[in-house]
């Protein structure tokens, strides 16, 4: 059996003869034209993508504007309808008396800072909590006992 027959190649195979022409890469004028063609449609692809990008990233910068705007809006109208509140005569009436400032006729007065704290249960303390009786059951037993009876 020869070398050629066992499938390996002779040396003077791999190398092409010197006036052989040499193989080419394949990049023919219309390949080379279909490849920049791509490159080209590839660029414009990347070029929207961003105008998209960009585009979107301004509508959402736009959208938490109008909320910031709306928010700002409604803390103006608070403060002009405080502004209303605190302009009304009997705002500055009050006001005024707690800086000792008011009528003639009326007599100031301050409560001693040493004065004892009153109990829990003076009249008109907040202190006060009505007694409510606690539940025995929780709803979902009184239902049971009253499908199922006591057992």
């Amino acid at each position: 059996m020869s070398r050629m027959e066992a499938g390996e190649l002779s040396d003077d195979a791999e190398t092409p003869a010197p006036g052989e022409p040499r193989p080419s890469l394949g990049l023919s004028r219309r390949r080379l034209a279909v490849l920049v063609a791509g490159f080209v449609c590839l660029w414009f692809v990347g070029v929207f993508a961003r105008q998209v990008g960009e585009a979107a990233t301004a509508a959402d910068q736009a959208e938490a504007m109008q909320a910031r705007n709306a928010a700002l809006q409604s803390d103006i109208d608070a403060l002009q309808s405080e502004l209303k509140l605190i302009q009304q005569p009997g705002f500055v009436d009050s006001t005024a008396r707690g800086y000792m400032l008011g009528s003639a006729r009326e007599i100031p007065f301050t409560i001693d800072p040493q004065a004892s704290p009153l109990p829990s249960n003076a009249p008109g303390s907040t202190g006060i909590r009505p007694e409510v009786a606690p539940l025995s059951d929780s709803p979902l037993d009184a239902w049971l006992k009253v499908l199922f009876g006591s057992g």
